[in-house]
Formats: C-alpha cells, structure tokens, sequence
C-alpha cells in the first residue's frame, strides 16, 4: 500500500481529528506565528503551495499550521515573497519547506499529496488540470479559473482523475454560514424567490503609471504565463492584476464570488426547505454599469448591476442580484459586502462576521456573530482528501457554478445586453460574440490549456 492509498483508507478517523485541529488552528494563532505538534508522518498530507504572496502567504500559514499537514514545497517567481512564506511556513511546522521558481516540480513530485494554488486568477487552471492527471488533490483560490472554459476543463479533469478539488471560497466551511441554513431551514422566512449579493466597499484609483522594467529576480514572461506579451506594468503586476482583461476577473470574480456564492447557497436551503428545485446556472443574464467614476486603468466596471434569472419559464422561477459600488464611502445594510435571501415572512443578511434575520415591519428576529477564517475550510479539504468524500465547496458542484456567475456576468457587462445562458453547455445561445468571451483568443506557448 502506497502512501496515497494508506491516507485515503485512513479516512474514517479523519472527522475524528477535526475538530481538535480546527480549534488548535485558530486565526490568532495562525497569524502569530505560533508552532503546532504535528501529527504522525504517515498521517499527513504532504501539501505542495504555488504561490508565496497576497492570498498565497495566507494559505502558507494556514496549511502549515494544520497539524495533519505539512508544506514540503513553495514555488514562487517572486524571490522575496518566496522567502517570506518558507520563513512563515517552517515557524508554525518547525520543518523548512523546499523553496522553487518552478511549480511543475511540485506537480511532478511523487510524494506530493496535494497541490494548494494561490496565484493571481489566469494561473489557476493549468497546474490545477496538471495536478488531477498526476494523481494529487487540489486546493485552488477563488474564482475557478480566467474564464468559463477554464472552469470546464478543470472540472474535466477532477472527474476524469476522481481527484478532489475544493475551491477557496471558505465561508462555505464556517459555523456563520451553517448556522444561518439552520436557521433558514425553520421556515422563518417563508417562500424564498430573490437573493441578492453586493459590494460596496471603497477601493482606490489605480492611477496611469509608465511602463517599465520588472524588478530584479521576477521572470515576468513566465509571470505573463498564457497571458499576452505585454510590456511590463506595475498596476499589472502584484496586487493590481486582478483589474485587467489579460489576468483578472475584476471585483465580481475578487470578493463578489464570495458573495454571490453565499447568496446561492442560502436561496438553495430555502428552495430545499419550501420543496423547490435547487437552483445550479442561470438562463438569463443581464448587466449594466461600466466604469463611471475612477479615471484610470482598470478594465473592468468600478460600477455594476447583475442580474440572474433561473427558471423562468418554469413553476420556480428565482432571481439574484449583484451589486457593486467601489467607490462608495458607506456601507449597504450594515455590511460593506453580503447577501441577501428574501422570503414572503422575512429576510436574512449575511455578512463577514455574522447574520441577522429580519421579519414584518424589519423587527431583529435573530442573529448570530461569526467569522471568515479560512481553517475550517482547510480541514475540510484535507479530511476529504482521506475521505475522498466531495468538499464543502466542491469545484464541480459548487465553485465551478459561483464562478460561472462571475464570468457571464462580465461577459454581459462588456457586450451590454441581455444573455441567454444554456446550463447544459454553459454557452450563450446563439451569440458568437459572447460565446468568443467564454475562452481566451489565444493561448500563448508553450502554456496551451491541457487537453482532458
């Protein structure tokens, strides 16, 4: 019996070991750098990290601060941003992690269980789809990939190779979130039709900056990856990628996935609990906005109204909103960013850090304190990843869909007008020019989207 195979048929204590890991793996503790008693080697999972800054450093330090883990390797193409997460990485594991420019070394290496991605949004598919054919599990950042192909692919590929893959939208695995289900389960706010998720927290002008050179040490051609060649931009690089076309998916694939997601995933238990079907893709899909307010480079919308339609021509038809304001200096039903489920007898708001349910007249009927840490919904993936049941925000059923919502809803906005959505497919019916949108024009070589 292989080491894989010894993990995997080790699953049954994994719930065991839960809760005793989440509860040692505070966000206190992670973030103070404290080192935690590991458990046996061959217990383990041995996790290899693509990414060493931003979203990356975060999950260095919560994977390696889980006792049932241990980061044998970083890739980064950042040299100082590497040395900052194998630095946090061996303070809360008490072991050095191996330190690489290349993450095909992770993904070729045999004694890596799992492979954690947490690069900027145009590098989450390939060493996604690259790890489910070497046989390993895998944790990627939110959205799921650049664009809707993508997403396909990669859910291709984790059927093809039965592997897990959770996506890093960790509200899912949070206590907030499972309490405000158990809460929408009682009926409380009768018959749910409309949800509804938002943004409204201030962001900044990303100014005109000059073209220049790439800092020293950064290979920003392998950086470009299957990117454009573009001359090197500051506001392209570390932090601000995520407002262009090339790399990013703008603030509807940054923090709105999250929110969408926490939308579709209470009107769910309120379709489950009122004997509804299950809402999955949209059939309609209609966006107005653009960029109104910062004179800068951003691609995308600063500005933003999306709406969803499933259903229509059926008994239970549903609808979800999104909105977004980054430039607004006041928040949205005392949330910056949230969801909203809307029934016929009240209302939930969920934010970060709680929710409260609202009946006739707006009278408080409940609420509930919580938090956004990530480390239950790590435990998650690494007691699947022995389980080899599906995670809590599983690629397929679940992240893959969010992310779509991400996707059709940027594609609407650039084409300005209403889209209809095949579900089945996940193209745009009869629409060549939204469907070019789905996928990149170009894949630049050598970095082609593997084939499944």
């Amino acid at each position: 019996m292989n080491r894989r195979q010894f993990l995997q048929n080790s699953g049954a204590s994994a719930s065991a070991v839960s809760a005793v890991a989440v509860s040692i793996t505070s966000a206190a503790a992670v973030l103070s750098g404290e080192q935690f008693a590991k458990a046996a080697a061959s217990e383990r999972v041995r996790v290899g990290v693509v990414g060493g800054g931003g979203r990356a450093l975060s999950l260095n330090r919560t994977f390696s601060a889980n006792p049932n883990v241990e980061v044998v390797g970083i890739a980064d193409l950042d040299p100082g941003r590497l040395a900052k997460a194998v630095e946090e990485v061996e303070k809360r594991q008490g072991k050095k992690p191996a330190a690489m420019k290349d993450f095909r070394k992770l993904v070729d290496d045999p004694s890596i269980d799992a492979l954690v991605v947490g690069t900027p949004d145009h590098w989450h598919a390939i060493p996604t789809i690259m790890a489910c054919q070497a046989g390993k599990d895998v944790y990627v950042e939110k959205p799921d990939g650049h664009n809707i192909v993508e997403g396909q692919t990669m859910v291709a590929a984790l059927k093809k190779h039965k592997r897990v893959v959770q996506m890093g939208s960790q509200h899912r695995s949070t206590d907030r979130m499972k309490s405000a289900f158990e809460f929408i389960r009682t009926g409380a706010l009768g018959k749910c039709l409309v949800a509804k998720a938002w943004e409204s927290t201030r962001q900044g002008s990303i100014g005109h900056p000059p073209d220049g050179e790439p800092p020293d040490g950064i290979d920003y051609d392998f950086w470009l990856g299957p990117a454009p060649k573009r001359p090197f931009n500051p506001r392209r690089f570390h932090g601000n990628w995520r407002w262009f076309y090339d790399y990013g998916t703008g603030d509807l694939g940054n923090d709105g996935v999250h929110r969408l997601d926490m939308a579709i995933a209470a009107l769910n238990v309120a379709c489950e609990t009122q004997g509804d079907p299950k809402v999955t893709m949209p059939t309609r899909i209609m966006a107005a906005g653009g960029k109104w307010y910062f004179d800068d480079d951003q691609q995308f919308p600063d500005t933003l109204q999306v709406t969803y339609e499933y259903g229509s021509d059926s008994n239970s038809p549903k609808i979800l909103t999104y909105e977004m304001r980054i430039w607004a200096p006041y928040i949205m039903e005392s949330q910056s960013e949230g969801a909203m489920v809307y029934g016929d007898r009240g209302y939930l708001v969920i934010g970060n850090t709680g929710w409260k349910a609202f009946g006739s007249g707006n009278r408080l009927i409940k609420e509930q304190d919580g938090d956004s840490f990530e480390g239950p919904h790590v435990q998650n993936f690494i007691d699947c990843s022995k389980s080899r049941e599906k995670p809590n925000c599983d690629l397929e059923t679940v992240g893959h869909p969010a992310s779509v919502l991400c996707h059709s809803g940027n594609i609407a906005a650039r084409i300005g007008r209403q889209l209809n959505f095949d579900p089945k497919t996940e193209t745009f019916i009869d629409d060549d020019e939204a469907n070019a949108l789905r996928t990149r024009a170009e894949y630049r070589k050598p970095w082609t989207l593997p084939e499944v």
